[in-house]
């Protein structure tokens, strides 16, 4: 926490510096923003209600179950956009998950992208986990110390998927790049379409001090809020649509795409120096011999 406070000054300047920059992530396409246009419930209708306009959706726990949502369409490849508000107050144990994969469940040859973000203490700063999959294969985790409060208000996270790179944004600031090879390989996921996810759910095993701080439920329903879904990808046809391969018609499969931009090497630099809490590619004691991918250079 001591790490935290010296910070502040900086991340309130970094938070105006943000809110004050665009990115390439711009040329996504207008959000269709009905929630039936776009998703269905997985389990737990009633505990997913929307505003009365229908463009803020909340999704809510308690100790009988959660509540998630998935896309209707699958994709392969490109920018996938969601505003979230998070649970205020005391959300230890609390998980609210939006990612991509490639099925409903937790199937043994998945791919999956991941952002997970880890409810805490009151006053205690949120933590947000990404991860990759491919093949049901994970174990690629990074955390993050974020440079604002998540539950104050809606704040964007993305993702972006080609052929050459995944990149995990926040208010459109990369935090996480994650490369491929450009051979085939076991932990780049380039090949399945995936649905976009997201779900609350307890996991007050391991989400928060590793298991060492229980959710409170005399503070439910947690709630976490939604609007603004924006996708801007190849939705996927059967057997095989064209948008999958490298055409660079879309703006998400340009070379600028496939790289950091100047600008956003200097956010990402930051990034990496001030709020990352855990990389697994520099956990010696996990992976004795770092996984493949951990040599690629995410500034290339």
């Amino acid at each position: 926490m001591e790490r935290m406070a010296s910070l502040m000054p900086i991340l309130l300047y970094i938070a105006v510096l943000i809110a004050a920059c665009s990115s390439s992530s711009s040329e996504a396409a207008a959000p269709a923003t009905s929630f039936e246009d776009n998703f269905d419930i997985m389990w737990s209708e009633n505990h997913f209600k929307t505003s009365a306009d229908g463009e803020i959706w909340y999704l809510s726990l308690d100790k009988e179950t959660g509540c998630g949502f998935q896309t209707k369409q699958k994709y392969r490849f490109g920018w996938f956009s969601m505003k979230l508000k998070l649970v205020g107050g005391d959300s230890a144990g609390v998980v609210t998950a939006y990612y991509m994969c490639t099925e409903n469940g937790a199937g043994p040859e998945r791919d999956e992208l991941d952002f997970e973000f880890l409810g805490n203490r009151s006053g205690q700063p949120y933590l947000i986990q990404t991860n990759v999959y491919k093949n049901g294969t994970g174990g690629r985790e990074m955390r993050h110390m974020l440079w604002f409060d998540p539950t104050e208000d809606f704040h964007t996270y993305s993702i972006l998927w080609n052929n050459h790179q995944i990149v995990f944004f926040v208010d459109k600031v990369p935090i996480r790049v994650f490369k491929n090879n450009g051979e085939a390989n076991n932990f780049f996921p380039n090949e399945k379409p995936m649905y976009l996810f997201s779900s609350i759910w307890n996991a007050d095993e391991w989400a928060t001090r590793g298991g060492l701080e229980k959710t409170d439920w005399k503070k439910a329903p947690f709630v976490s809020s939604y609007r603004d879904f924006n996708v801007d990808g190849c939705q996927w046809e059967d057997p095989y649509p064209a948008c999958v391969s490298t055409t660079t018609k879309n703006w998400w499969d340009q070379y600028d795409a496939w790289h950091l931009s100047d600008a956003q090497k200097m956010d990402y630099a930051w990034i990496q120096r001030n709020l990352v809490i855990y990389d697994y590619c520099k956990d010696s004691e996990r992976y004795p011999t770092l996984p493949v991918e951990c040599p690629l250079s995410p500034w290339e």
